[in-house]
């Protein structure tokens, strides 16, 4: 086949275009030594699909002797893909306590409980990601669908794939964080022939990715980085659903079998936990929490964290962070987000009490994302983009969901036409 840019790009989508068997019958994937692709590429997947493991030293003190018993034996998968076996084994508890993080309100940062070391596994790997609820219809999230596609036409994980996965817990990039990708993005490029590379985040994996990006210098960029994408990302301006998963528990954040209201103690110890709050520069003074006896907007969210039960102190993080700062990756970027699915808006806790489900009052978006928000958000990176001359690139697609975006066939489809069109 020609070498040319566009005839590869044409090659990859009329190979979009069949059903996985006949593409495996018609066009067979190259061996590990004939890849015929043009630009690595790195993958950022959404916010449950990192794996973490712990050890446990013995400045841990364990609130029960059981908590303890993997002391001094080395690193544990805490959190990974069969996360029943918390369950079966009584462990959810301890992963309670060796999951959380502790804010020090003096140096402002985020740590986690003394004597309980975590690090993320499989960096580098494509397949550094798993969906952790053990649902059959969900086994291709985390961008297992995109994934295989990619090594559909020939890409190969180590070789030209990779992924980039983080500890979800902390707002990013987190320390260290963005060395790695760094020298991640680099060892790619090398490993291709000093081509530049391709980023692809969804969801959290988007913000995830942005926030690598722009602590990195910009002629650092313009060397290494050939094209962003960022599919579904949860904008800084905020969105409702962070707020159900603070007053009701995650719904991004599962142990199997475990009701998420369980969980809600240990999500807002969570950096990123108060990362996408309502910004009133896209919710204004719209009610968006309403009770009996008072509303809240997105003026309101320090007294909303206070009535959930948030000390002082809890609440600094989001204080120090609410000052809205959209900084752009300036890079070519492609921006992809789904509307026309109804989407929590407004939340009723009518007498007030947050420690039951709010009825939801729903408007545009993703099933997770405000579109007004996505919309605001697209728009901020456009004017920053273009102000410098960069190519931006903004689709919104109807009908999409926030995790079917990269699930559904014809959405899937779509997303891997622009990734390919990425390599041009």
């Amino acid at each position: 086949m020609s070498s040319t840019p566009l005839l590869q790009l044409l090659h990859f989508l009329l190979l979009l275009l069949l059903p996985a068997p006949l593409r495996d019958y018609y066009f067979p994937r190259p061996s590990s030594g004939g890849l015929d692709v043009y630009h690595p590429l790195i993958l950022f997947a959404g916010f449950g699909c990192p794996d973490l493991e712990a050890r446990l030293t013995e400045a841990y003190t364990p609130s029960v002797p059981r908590c303890g018993a993997l002391k001094g034996k080395g690193w544990f998968p805490i959190y990974k893909f069969n996360t029943l076996d918390l369950v079966e084994h009584d462990y959810v508890p301890c992963f309670q306590e060796q999951m959380a993080l502790v804010y020090d309100p003096v140096h402002n940062e985020y740590r986690n409980l003394a004597g309980v070391e975590t690090r993320v596994p499989n960096f580098g790997s494509a397949y550094g990601f798993s969906e952790k609820h053990m649902v059959p219809d969900r086994e291709n999230l985390c961008l297992v669908s995109v994934r295989k596609e990619l090594e559909a036409v020939g890409y190969r994980d180590g070789d030209t794939l990779f992924g980039a996965p983080y500890d979800m817990r902390y707002a990013p990039p987190s320390e260290g964080y963005a060395a790695r990708v760094q020298e991640l993005v680099e060892h790619a490029s090398s490993k291709n022939g000093d081509k530049p590379v391709i980023l692809v985040g969804h969801s959290f994996g988007a913000t995830a990715v942005l926030g690598f990006l722009t602590s990195t210098p910009l002629p650092w960029r313009n060397k290494f980085i050939k094209h962003l994408l960022l599919i579904s990302p949860p904008p800084p301006t905020g969105f409702t659903l962070t707020i159900t998963h603070l007053a009701s528990g995650p719904s991004v954040f599962q142990v199997a079998t475990v009701p998420i209201m369980e969980l809600r103690s240990l999500w807002r110890t969570f950096a990123s936990a108060l990362l996408a709050m309502p910004s009133p520069v896209v919710f204004g003074h719209k009610p968006l929490v309403i009770t009996r006896h008072r509303n809240y907007s997105a003026y309101h969210m320090e007294d909303l964290l206070l009535a959930l039960g948030f000390t002082a102190d809890q609440t600094l993080p989001f204080l120090r962070r609410r000052t809205l700062d959209v900084e752009a990756p300036l890079v070519p970027t492609t921006y992809i987000i789904g509307g026309g699915v109804k989407t929590p808006e407004q939340l009723v806790f009518w007498e007030g009490d947050f420690d039951v489900p709010p009825e939801n009052v729903y408007g545009d978006g993703d099933g997770t994302v405000n579109l007004d928000s996505l919309l605001a958000f697209g728009k901020e990176l456009r004017k920053q983009q273009e102000r410098n001359n960069v190519d931006f690139k903004a689709i919104e697609i109807d009908n999409a969901t926030h995790s079917g975006i990269v699930l559904e066939e014809h959405l899937l489809r779509r997303v891997m036409a622009e990734i390919l069109q990425a390599n041009l």
